[in-house]
């Protein structure tokens, strides 16, 4: 390994640690944080319904906002830096107060529960994009040829499995009974103490030994445009707005798995012991693991970004479909080993497509807006999780499970079975569409590369 892989390497492993606590914090909210409030404080399905809707709604400006002020910040760290310094030990703190109403709220008071849930949300929601939209800006600016990001990415995913693996399997360690209807609520609260020292953790080895800005974009901040040119020279862009409804599309399947998965191990596939539930789902993110450099990174080297996409997406689609069939774990436990193939290739490409996109938008501006960006992206991912309880709440609804009945009918079996399978083949049908519409492949996407190379040497030199 020459030197320069050594310390793209080193920079790829520390940043990788800072996503640990990003992946922890978020996918430990996906995986419990409907299951919690729902079936174990007892929250109507239709209020939390609403709860998303209005954080869906502050999204829409928290989002786009933290990302214009990010790329407006100037500091001796840099932009991004300072705003991970404020964010952690607040998200840590979030990761105890998700689970706390059971102390001092109980588990009688609905009204109470929701207003308590609100405004939770929102507040994690603040602290997360704060942390995870300025850690993903960091990756295009550090890493910014094609090799450096592939060997980067290769990397950060291995990291990627194992906040997976803290967000999927210490619950089941913590958690006893099961998800639905655990021995004691306050086992939630335990796991989110224990996720706090986690995030706490990963930040910590982050900003102590991790990457820092690039100097050539230290000044970026100067010519950066108001906040709605920035949002609106993000929206015009037609690349990412074709890349857009794709990524929304794969987040809701990302969301609808963990979210439903608690219910649908113990109702539809008989699992009532929390850990086999987690092993379960932590099975397929460690197949995407697997399959990610075996299968998708020559598929990648070969085909590109766009056309590996769509193949994945096609793998993914046909993995799904025993979803509707199967009846207990061992099924479910090879099923969803299979399911981390198509996964993969999503995981592996989306935050390679999103930096040639940044890269296309620089080479027409002068301008490095990763903040924008992101933010404008976290603000469509987040309108995921929107359209999974929506989802959620229209199947419940339907089928008479607004409020948790422990001992749900045919009609509720086959509900779950929709939302972890049928409604995510048509989210993935329809993002294979879009996505071949993509422009940035094959020589436009070449043009792109080696212009933005001669623009980086341009800022270099004048430094």
């Amino acid at each position: 390994m020459s030197r320069k892989e050594q310390k793209t390497s080193k920079k790829a492993t520390f940043m990788g640690i800072g996503l640990v606590s990003e992946i922890t914090a978020y996918q430990s909210f996906i995986l419990l944080g409907f299951t919690f409030f729902f079936a174990v404080i007892g929250i109507n399905v239709l209020l939390i319904t609403i709860g998303f809707i209005i954080w869906s709604l502050w999204n829409a400006l928290n989002d786009p906002l933290l990302g214009y002020i990010s790329d407006r910040t100037h500091t001796k760290w840099g932009r991004r830096i300072p705003w991970l310094m404020i964010s952690f030990i607040p998200l840590a703190i979030m990761m105890i107060l998700l689970f706390f109403p059971v102390l001092f709220i109980g588990i009688e008071n609905e009204i109470g529960n929701f207003i308590y849930f609100l405004i939770i949300i929102i507040i994690f929601e603040l602290f997360y994009t704060m942390y995870s939209l300025n850690l993903a800006a960091l990756f295009p600016e550090v890493f910014l040829t094609k090799e450096e990001r592939i060997k980067g990415n290769n990397i950060k995913q291995i990291f990627t499995i194992v906040g997976l693996l803290f967000a999927f399997i210490l619950p089941g360690i913590f958690i006893t009974g099961s998800y639905a209807t655990p021995d004691s609520p306050l086992q939630y609260l335990l796991f989110g103490v224990i996720a706090s020292i986690i995030v706490i953790a990963g930040a910590v080895i982050f900003l102590i030994f991790g990457p820092r800005e690039r100097a050539e974009f230290q000044k970026e901040f100067e010519e950066t445009p108001s906040f709605f040119n920035s949002i609106r020279s993000c929206v015009k862009n037609k690349a990412f707005m074709w890349y857009i409804p794709a990524q929304l599309a794969n987040w809701f399947v990302y969301g609808m798995f963990p979210t439903v998965l608690p219910l649908y191990a113990e109702f539809v596939l008989g699992i009532e012991v929390p850990m086999l539930t987690s092993v379960m789902l932590l099975l397929t993110f460690l197949s995407a693991g697997l399959f990610m450099t075996l299968v998708w990174k020559p598929v990648v080297r070969k085909l590109g970004n766009r056309k590996t996409w769509m193949i994945s997406m096609g793998v993914w689609i046909v993995l799904l479909i025993p979803l509707l069939f199967i009846q207990e774990f061992i099924s479910g436990m090879i099923v969803f080993f299979l399911i981390g193939i198509g996964l993969s290739g999503s995981l592996y490409i989306v935050d390679l497509i999103l930096a040639d996109i940044i890269d296309d938008d620089e080479l027409k501006t002068g301008i490095r807006k990763e903040g924008a960006y992101y933010g404008v992206n976290s603000f469509f991912l987040r309108l995921s999780n929107v359209l999974v309880i929506l989802a959620v709440g229209i199947i419940f609804g339907y089928n008479g499970w607004l409020e948790f009945d422990p001992t749900p009918g045919i009609e509720t079996i086959i509900g779950l079975k929709i939302l972890v399978c049928v409604l995510p083949l048509i989210a993935l049908v329809i993002a294979i569409l879009v996505i071949y519409k993509y422009p940035l492949d094959g020589e436009k996407l070449a043009n792109v590369t080696e212009g933005v190379k001669k623009l980086h040497e341009e800022k270099q030199s004048k430094i």
